[in-house]
């Protein structure tokens, strides 16, 4: 999912969407600790989504501060 995709969701939507992949990512990592993962990059752009939401969350939330300011 690119950067303009996840502007375009709600908060609820990012919301679960985080919620899934936080749990995607564990589970990537439960298995790649038994056996190896044939991609292991998937861990890290999994990682790399997380990170795309919670900026996004957090822009969000620096702006309705600065309004209600």
């Amino acid at each position: 999912m690119k950067q303009t995709v996840i502007k375009e969701l709600s908060k609820n939507d990012l919301l679960e969407r985080l919620e899934e992949e936080r749990k995607q990512l564990t589970r990537l990592r439960l298995s790649h600790t038994v056996s190896p993962l044939d991609n292991p990059m998937k861990i890290r752009q999994n990682r790399k989504m997380i990170a795309r939401i919670l900026t996004e969350l957090r822009k969000r939330e620096l702006e309705m501060n600065k309004k209600s300011s």
